[in-house]
């Protein structure tokens, strides 16, 4: 396009960064519609239809305005037809090829600005920046309802540029209102950083949600036994050191069922708890052994709880076995790792796993806690379920000018 040394005049300069807009890197890959009027005439486009554009026709509904316009402007980005009729991108400066290589170049010319007021036009913002550095291009970023976020990303002709106007002290506010300005690589890293963040925050309120379910559930279950259990507790006392939970289950098998054990090997005390009445179950006992109910031959005291004795006994078996629970529960974590443990064992996979001492285990309906002479195995760990990465960032279309 042969170029004109007459001065153009504030509407002219207008005109013609708008229409080269349209034609440019930026604007013409993704413009659907003229991108179809581009494939009916070599690449032409009259004039007529590109007074439909709305920001275009805002500044002038003359042809003869864009002719006047695009033949003083210097950048050559366009061409005239011959009768001034159409117009095209000068075949001379075709579009760059888009790959990673473009991207990131971009990424390395453009900035983040965000802080506008929600009102704030495109053309205010551009003539905002107008003085501020040579800008190729301005995207208004949006909500998927249309609605303006705010912030925008700012394009430069090249990457010195960038680093000249994050420089400037004329940048931090916009009418009174406090900016935040970025490259746009900063920008990146810093949401990429508040992505992981995010998902680090919303996997442990999983846990936490998951395990707050489980209390909840198991306080439920406690306190219905608390409520509804009674008569059920048998405690003991007496020289025990060489009596285990099995003699006990051995000692009732055929008088009461036995549902909890709450005693450690080598103690002189504890409790049964019986899934039915424990004085019947006693009794029953006491006569088949003529009166006189031993275990290995050791003398026992045998006390059949009520009242509140009864509840607060109930309350320990309660949290003695929460807390066996959260003991195996940490356990199973480290074994995760596949690591060596304490005093050298190894995680999971390893070969002297050990015993989860204290552990409570269920034998068909009927629970206890293990015995420092048994030899079951610890419980297999619950597989975990991987948490996605969630859905992928919806991309707005946005509104873009020069």
């Amino acid at each position: 396009m042969a170029e004109k040394k007459e001065e153009m005049s504030p509407t002219e300069i207008k005109v013609a960064q708008q229409i080269e807009y349209y034609f440019g890197d930026h604007n013409l890959p993704r413009d659907k519609f003229l991108k179809e009027q581009l494939q009916l005439d070599d690449g032409w486009v009259t004039l007529e239809t590109m007074l439909k554009f709305n920001r275009l026709k805002a500044l002038t509904t003359e042809a003869s305005v864009i002719v006047e316009a695009l033949q003083k402007s210097k950048t050559g980005i366009l061409e005239l037809s011959e009768d001034k009729s159409k117009v095209r991108r000068s075949p001379t400066k075709p579009l760059p090829e888009v790959n990673d290589d473009s991207k990131d170049a971009l990424k390395h010319k453009s900035v983040y600005m965000k802080g506008f007021p929600l009102g704030t036009s495109l053309d205010e913002i551009q003539e905002w920046l107008s003085e501020k550095g040579p800008i190729e291009n301005i995207q208004m970023r949006r909500t998927l309802q249309r609605v303006f976020k705010g912030s925008v990303f700012v394009c430069f002709d090249k990457e010195e540029a960038v680093k000249q106007f994050l420089e400037r002290s004329d940048i931090k506010s916009f009418k009174d209102n406090e900016l935040v300005v970025l490259s746009r690589e900063d920008y990146h890293g810093k949401k990429a950083e508040e992505r992981k963040q995010f998902k680090a925050e919303s996997k442990a309120k999983a846990k936490q949600d998951k395990e707050q379910q489980q209390n909840n559930a198991e306080e439920k279950e406690m306190g219905l036994l608390m409520n509804e259990q009674t008569g059920c507790l048998l405690k003991f006392s007496g020289e025990l050191e060489d009596v285990s939970r099995e003699d006990f289950h051995e000692l009732f098998s055929v008088h009461g069922k036995i549902k909890w054990i709450n005693f450690t090997r080598g103690a002189k005390e504890g409790t049964l708890l019986f899934h039915g009445n424990a004085k019947e179950a006693f009794d029953k006992a006491k006569e088949a052994n003529g009166g006189d109910l031993k275990i290995k031959q050791n003398s026992v005291d045998w006390q059949v709880l009520e009242g509140e004795e009864e509840k607060d006994e109930l309350k320990n078996i309660i949290d003695a076995q929460q807390e066996s629970y959260n003991r195996s529960k940490n356990r199973v974590s480290r074994g995760r790792g596949g690591g060596r443990g304490r005093g050298g064992r190894r995680g999971r996979g390893g070969r002297d796993q050990g015993r989860d001492y204290g552990r409570a285990h269920y034998k068909g309906k009927k629970m206890k806690f293990e015995s420092d002479d048994e030899d079951d195995k610890p419980a297999a760990p619950k597989r975990e379920l991987k948490e996605d990465d969630g859905p992928p960032a919806k991309v707005a279309k946005t509104e873009n000018g020069s």
